[in-house]
């Protein structure tokens, strides 16, 4: 069987992959700590559970609309409109299962072959996949260290041009937990505006709501953003929903109108009786949310003061979201082999840098969506295992 030439530049999320190797691991008996994966370890609330439940009661198990139930793109437009601080009409959100969705959709609906896409580097590698498999053309930004994750605008205007038809930014990030600063929207609105007035924005803003300091910015509410920015946002990550697989766009009509045509063709429609509990999830209690933030803030704590004890290794503390990306530069060893041999020799698994392009390089990435004792564990068995890596580093 041979496959399309295409599929040679289609990527993938080294995440999943770790995770395998990690639970082979296991099954062999070896005890691993988990801190590859970006899932929160709480359950689902369970007013969300409930709704559920009572939605399947209700005869919710048939057939929506493609482009999601009335009362679910309804709850998700005031929603919006009042954590991004403008009106957005039910026509203008696409309800779909999951974040990736909207990047595959927004992706498809714009690019020919040949058109530039910028996208965050290190960032979620989904984004490149897509450009690359559309035939698009990838455009690095560099996302930097010194910046404190965040990206200098000034690179962002020299890699506009007139080819550029997407912009990808994500805040806050994965994998870095950077939130762009206030200061970076304005010069990022003004340099669309005025380099690229044909460029469609996409703002990734899954982890809107893990934000440790301040409140979450959206270049949405940015003026004259609107008409030209596809917001992503959902639930896996704020209720604890990974399972359920809803996210959602909010965009110009146009746009949700033909990306709402990709959805019948690519999965026909979300599952209703989710889209009811994502409706609970959006209008009920936030109690959970405020509570996970806050356990999510302690675990971050203790990470980032583990990692700067270990030896050659700093790490700059995340202002959002639920991963840190520390600098292992000084351990002397690629990024690749590092987290190879922590998840052979030390038991813990992460991602290389890499894993989220090759501004990565020389870092690593870990979830803290796990208990602090497991954290102080990892990092124990990271303390034992590191001096004897750069002498004999992994197979």
């Amino acid at each position: 069987m041979k496959l399309a030439k295409s599929f040679s530049r289609l990527g993938t999320e080294t995440a999943f992959e770790v995770l395998a190797r990690a639970r082979a691991l296991e099954a062999k008996g070896r005890k691993v700590v988990h801190l590859e994966i970006g899932e929160p370890d709480f359950d689902t609330p369970a007013n969300i559970r409930d709704a559920a439940k009572r939605a399947l009661d209700a005869g919710f198990t048939h057939y929506g609309p493609s482009a999601g139930l009335p009362e679910a793109r309804k709850a998700v437009a005031e929603y919006v409109a009042r954590t991004r601080g403008v009106p957005v009409a039910p026509e203008e959100t696409l309800i779909v299962p999951g974040g990736k969705p909207v990047i595959f959709f927004t992706i498809l609906a714009l690019l020919d072959p040949g058109d530039e896409a910028i996208y965050p580097n290190p960032g979620f590698p989904i984004y490149e996949s897509m450009i690359e498999y559309v035939g698009g053309k990838a455009v690095p930004l560099p996302i930097r260290e010194e910046n404190d994750w965040d990206f200098d605008p000034a690179e962002l205007e020299r890699l506009l041009s007139p080819k550029t038809k997407l912009v990808i930014l994500n805040s806050p990030a994965n994998p870095t937990g950077g939130v762009m600063s206030a200061a970076t929207m304005e010069r990022v609105a003004r340099a669309l505006r005025d380099k690229a007035p044909q460029a469609v924005l996409l703002s990734d803003e899954i982890y809107s709501r893990i934000v440790y300091e301040g409140e979450h910015r959206s270049l949405l509410s940015l003026p004259g953003m609107k008409e030209r920015t596809v917001l992503l946002d959902g639930f896996s990550k704020t209720w604890a929903m990974t399972g359920w697989r809803l996210g959602y766009a909010v965009a110009p009509k146009p746009l949700i109108d033909a990306m709402a045509k990709l959805a019948t063709n690519d999965h026909s429609c979300t599952a209703s009786f989710a889209q009811i509990a994502a409706v609970e999830a959006l209008q009920g209690p936030q109690d959970s949310v405020t509570a996970m933030v806050a356990e999510f803030r302690r675990r971050r704590d203790a990470i980032v003061s583990g990692l700067n004890a270990l030896p050659g290794v700093s790490c700059r503390s995340p202002r959002a979201a639920f991963y840190v990306f520390p600098n292992v530069k000084g351990l002397g060893l690629k990024s690749k082999a590092l987290s190879d041999a922590l998840l052979d020799r030390a038991g813990v698994a992460c991602l290389p840098g890499t894993s989220f392009g090759a501004y990565g390089e020389g870092y690593l990435r870990f979830s803290y969506a796990n208990s602090v004792e497991n954290i102080e564990a990892a990092l124990a068995a990271m303390r034992d295992a590191l001096p004897g890596l750069a002498a004999a580093p992994a197979r």
